[in-house]
């Protein structure tokens, strides 16, 4: 403790403070444009995944593939085998850009799942009767089963990503400057250890929180009108 009294002016000093913040930002930037990248490349996935007819059925097991094998992959195994991926195509593409390509291989497996139930979600009635009236596959989904489905893509879709904050820890370990690498960094330059990641823990509760505030906001905002009587008559009971 008196190791910790005595470092700690030094450690939250100017030059600190906006290692980690700038850390803290890179943390956030590749989650969120991995996320949604991944978030937007999932859609695209499941739309070919309930591509019908027989035709389809090779197309349809591709994608089935690629859900099931990365859900089942480490993302830390992922980021590795993009890393080396990358290098053997182009030699000096950045670090932020594997990170970023990891985590939207990663999102699209984990969200496709999210998405596709909540497509499913929406009664066939109202599918039958979109086709009724001649409109497209296409068509269908846009103007008729997505909008019914946001409720429930929504909340899991940004809990995910809300989670997957803490995991963007793991590219460290090819280098990025995310929060971790710099608690690394100032532990070895003779920091304690408990300040210095009690300090990284805090950021990443500074990050995550707001995020799952958001996340909990839109899923007020888009809850069902049956939903929302129900969940006042459980206040007042």
């Amino acid at each position: 403790m008196d190791r910790i009294l005595e470092q700690a002016p030094r450690f939250f000093a100017w030059s600190n403070l906006r290692l980690l913040a700038e850390a803290a930002g890179v943390t956030l930037g590749m989650t969120l444009v991995g996320c949604l990248i991944g978030f937007g490349l999932a859609f695209l996935l499941v739309f070919l995944r309930q591509t019908p007819g027989l035709w389809a059925a090779p197309l349809r097991l591709l994608c089935i593939a690629y859900v099931e094998t990365f859900r089942r992959i480490p993302f830390l195994v992922v980021t590795y085998l993009v890393l080396f991926f990358i290098q053997a195509l182009v030699s000096d593409a950045s670090l932020f850009t594997v990170a970023v390509t990891a985590i939207c291989i990663y999102a699209i497996a984990y969200t496709a799942e999210i998405i596709r139930g909540g497509l499913e979600s929406v009664p066939r009635q109202q599918v039958e009767a979109a086709q009724a009236m001649n409109m497209g596959r296409l068509e269908t989904n846009l103007l008729v089963v997505l909008p019914q489905a946001w409720p429930v893509i929504v909340p899991p879709a940004v809990a995910f990503a809300v989670s997957f904050i803490k995991d963007t820890a793991l590219v460290s370990q090819i280098g990025v400057f995310e929060l971790t690498f710099r608690g690394k960094e100032l532990n070895n330059q003779g920091y304690s250890g408990l300040l210095v990641f009690s300090t990284i823990a805090f950021c990443y509760f500074l990050i995550s929180y707001p995020l799952s505030r958001f996340g909990q906001h839109l899923e007020k905002r888009l809850e069902t009108p049956r939903g929302q009587r129900r969940a006042r008559r459980l206040r007042v009971v």
